[in-house]
């Protein structure tokens, strides 16, 4: 064999290669598996199946918590994949910040694989960002993690049903008890969603003031039923 069929013949195989196996997001090691190899993936921490279903926080039995029992929130019911902790915080983190979104990829076939619905939605609608930070960002990851979902699942997907009008601080930065005075009247609805089902997606729930807030603007716009999807969820220990 010459040498120029050797080195063709070798691009190939490493080509190949490529395509078959990638270093391991988290540990670097080759993954045949995506973006993560088998062991990484299953030691991300995974919500129980025993949680909330107004806010997927953990509870006995699967039972509606406390909070959710004494003040109802606007959303049917929320599910979560993951608790927001090491290292999927890290996957999402690189995501948003550091413009990595084949990750909203992997994440969204997780959450298709762990969602359940009593009935299926009609329509998938992410988190808005404001303007401004899609301007800075460059990008929104709920409406990628959105858009993967509707893909997988066959739901029509509604990037611009609703909008954010205003460019409220992050919620992570204030105190518990002024997040939903901070994210009031922070969204709009343009659509008619009268008697749709509507799930609305988004990265992370911590206290679910911004997804309650949006869920009682798709509400006012005639949503028969609205559910969020996330994923991952902030728990504390």
């Amino acid at each position: 064999m010459s040498n120029l069929a050797a080195m063709l013949m070798n691009n190939c195989i490493n080509y190949v290669q490529s395509r078959v196996a990638q270093p391991c997001l988290l540990c670097g090691s080759r993954s045949h598996a995506g973006l993560l190899c088998p062991a990484c993936a299953a030691g991300l921490p995974r919500l129980p199946a025993a949680c909330c279903p107004s806010c997927a926080l953990p509870t006995p039995g699967g039972a509606v918590c406390g909070a959710c029992l004494r003040h109802p929130p606007a959303l049917t019911r929320v599910r979560a994949v993951y608790r927001y902790a090491f290292p999927v915080d890290g996957l999402i983190q690189r995501l948003k910040y550091a413009g990595q979104e084949v990750i909203a990829a992997h994440l969204a076939r997780a959450m298709a694989a762990a969602v359940a619905m009593p009935a299926w939605p009609d329509l998938i609608l992410p988190m808005p960002l404001h303007p401004r930070r899609l301007r800075e960002r460059g990008f929104n990851q709920a409406a990628l993690l959105a858009g993967h979902l509707a893909g997988l699942l066959d739901v029509e997907l509604a990037p611009t049903a609703c909008r954010r009008v205003r460019d409220t601080p992050p919620q992570v930065d204030l105190p518990v008890d002024q997040r939903h005075r901070n994210i009031r009247g922070a969204f709009e609805c343009v659509a008619d969603l009268s008697g749709r089902r509507v799930v609305l997606v988004d990265d992370v729930m911590t206290t679910g003031a911004s997804l309650d807030e949006l869920a009682r603007v798709v509400q006012r716009a005639g949503a028969a039923e609205v559910s969020a999807w996330v994923v991952a969820r902030t728990v504390k220990d």
